[in-house]
């Protein structure tokens, strides 16, 4: 079975540590991982983890500065996620409706 694109974007953000390691890298910009795995309770072995997964969906890329590997948020792509999460999001509140309507019209015929 092919894996869609959407599919590993659903994956990289669905690992509550990755998408704080993208939290991180939205608010303070550029950083090692050496400095996240400063601010948050996993190692730097785990971050750097994380942000390969987050490389592989293009929403991070990585660029060497003399010794010292940046992360940064690539800011196109966290555009086009987001807009894939709201259709996604869109699409589910369409059918809870849907099947409030379906639950309403058959508690009425039940009464």
């Amino acid at each position: 079975m092919k894996t869609s694109a959407d599919d590993v974007l659903w994956a990289a953000i669905a690992e509550p540590s990755r998408r704080r390691v993208l939290d991180l890298l939205v608010r303070r910009g550029p950083a090692t991982a050496s400095a996240l795995a400063a601010e948050v309770p996993f190692t730097r072995q785990a971050v750097i983890k994380h942000l390969a997964v987050l490389e592989q969906t293009k929403l991070v890329t990585r660029r060497r500065e003399g010794r010292e590997v940046l992360f940064r948020v690539d800011a196109r792509r966290l555009d086009e996620a987001t807009r894939v999460v709201a259709r996604v999001a869109h699409d589910w509140e369409r059918r809870l409706v849907d099947i409030k309507h379906l639950a309403e019209a058959a508690f009425d015929r039940e009464e």
